[in-house]
C-alpha cells in the first residue's frame, strides 16, 4: 500500500510540475508575441484644425514614404477632429492612435468650472491657480469621483471614433515629484527631497480614502517620502484609473495604450506611475535621453528594463525618442538599433515636425534593413 502511494504521489507531482512547466513556457510565448511581426516606427504629432485637408494629405504621404507606420495624433480630445483626420492618414496608409492628455487637463473648460477637481499639493496649494513648475500643469485628482469620471467620459469620446487602433493616454500620472536631471537647471531647482510644493495629491477627498484603509493622515506623517502606503494609494489611484479606461476601450473594440515614463522603477520614483502593473495593450517610454544627461546608449539599457519588467504580460513596448539632442541621422540609427536590439517592438519619436528629411531617410533604411 505504501508502494502504492508513492508511486501516485510522484505521478501526481509530475504531472502538475509539467503543467507548470507549460504554463511557463506559455507566458514566454506569450511575452515575446507582442515583438512579433515587423518592426514598426511612429510619431507623435499636434493637429491643427487650420491646416487644410490637402496639407495632412501631403504631410502623412512623407511620412510613410519615410518609413513611418503610425501617428499618435492629439486633437485636444476633440473626436471631430479626430474623426476628419483618420481618413486622411489612413488612405496614405498610416495607423492613427488617438492621443489625449489625461490627469493633467489644461485649459479644460468643463473642469475649470469645478475648482474642487484638481489636485492639492502637500502645502495646500490647488493646481486650479497654482501650477507646478509650468503654467500648463494643471492636474485633475485620479482619485475624486467626478474628475476621474470626466477624464474617463473623454476617453470613451475617443475610443468611438471609427478607425484608430487605440485610445493613447498621456500625461497619465502624478506631477512630476522629481524632475529630470538635465532639466533642473531650467527652473534653478536643486531636488534632494520630495519637496512639498511638488508632492501631489493632498485634497480632501484623497486624504478621506486613505484613512478608510490605513486609519492615519498622510498630512501628520513625520516622512511622507518614506510612506510606502501613502505612495502606493496614489500608484494604485493611477492603476485603477487606467484599468478603468481599459475596460471602456475595449468596450468599443480598440486597444489602450499610453506614453510613460522611461521604466517602471523610475517612473515609480519620479511620478507616482507603475507602468508594468497597469492593463494595458502597449507602452511607449519616452526614453528621452538628453533630458537625464544620459548618452545614446541609455536608451537601449531603457528600452531593456521596462521590457524585462513586462515579462510575462502580452504588452508591446516601443521606445519614445525625443529628436532634439540628436546631431546626425548616424546617432538616430544608433538609437533604433538599441531599442531594436533590447526587445522593442517599435521606435516612436517626438515628434513630426521634427522628422527632417535626413532622419526619414534614415529610419526607412533601417525599415529595410529589418525585413
Amino acid at each position: 500500500m505504501k508502494t502504492k502511494f508513492l508511486f501516485f504521489a510522484t505521478l501526481l507531482l509530475t504531472v502538475v510540475g509539467c503543467n507548470q512547466m507549460e504554463r511557463k513556457q506559455q507566458n514566454l510565448s506569450d511575452a515575446s508575441a507582442s515583438t512579433d511581426g515587423p518592426f514598426k516606427f511612429g510619431t507623435w504629432i499636434t493637429s491643427n484644425k487650420n491646416k487644410a485637408d490637402a496639407d495632412y494629405t501631403t504631410e502623412f504621404k512623407r511620412f510613410k514614404e519615410g518609413g513611418i507606420d503610425e501617428v499618435l495624433i492629439n486633437t485636444s480630445t476633440d473626436p471631430q477632429e479626430l474623426e476628419r483626420l483618420v481618413p486622411l492618414a489612413a488612405k496614405e496608409g498610416l495607423k492613427v492612435h488617438a492621443w489625449m492628455w489625461a490627469v493633467n487637463r489644461p485649459g479644460d473648460t468643463v473642469a475649470q468650472k469645478h475648482p474642487e477637481w484638481y489636485m492639492v499639493s502637500r502645502d495646500g496649494k490647488s493646481c486650479f491657480d497654482t501650477r507646478p513648475y509650468v503654467n500648463y500643469y494643471q492636474w485633475l485628482c485620479p482619485t475624486r469621483e467626478e474628475s476621474r469620471n470626466h477624464i474617463l467620459g473623454l476617453v470613451e469620446n475617443m475610443a468611438k471614433v471609427e478607425g484608430i487602433e487605440s485610445v493613447h493616454l498621456d500625461y497619465i500620472r502624478f506631477p512630476d515629484i522629481f524632475l529630470p536631471i538635465g532639466l533642473l537647471p531650467k527652473y534653478n531647482l536643486k531636488q534632494d527631497t520630495e519637496m512639498a510644493e511638488f508632492d501631489f495629491c493632498y485634497c480632501e477627498v484623497c486624504i478621506s480614502e486613505f484613512e478608510k484603509i490605513h486609519h492615519k493622515n498622510p498630512l501628520e506623517s513625520e516622512n511622507t517620502a518614506i510612506d510606502m502606503e501613502w505612495k502606493n494609494f496614489r500608484l494604485n489611484a493611477i492603476r485603477n484609473l487606467v484599468n478603468d479606461a481599459y475596460d471602456i476601450v475595449h468596450k468599443h473594440n480598440k486597444n489602450l495604450t499610453a506614453a510613460v515614463f522611461p521604466y517602471p522603477e523610475m517612473a515609480d520614483h519620479m511620478v507616482r506611475q507603475r507602468w508594468d502593473k497597469w492593463n494595458i495593450d502597449e507602452v511607449y517610454p519616452m526614453i528621452y535621453h538628453g533630458f537625464y544627461n544620459e548618452e545614446i546608449d541609455w536608451i537601449g539599457y531603457a528600452t531593456k528594463q521596462g521590457v524585462t519588467d513586462l515579462q510575462p504580460k502580452n504588452v508591446g513596448l516601443n521606445t519614445g525618442v525625443f529628436l532634439p539632442p540628436f546631431t546626425s541621422a548616424e546617432e538616430l540609427k544608433e538609437a533604433i538599433h538599441y531599442a531594436k536590439d533590447n526587445g522593442a517592438k517599435g521606435v516612436t519619436f517626438f515628434d513630426g515636425p521634427q522628422l527632417s528629411d535626413a532622419f526619414l531617410q534614415t529610419i526607412k533604411d533601417a525599415k529595410e534593413s529589418f525585413k
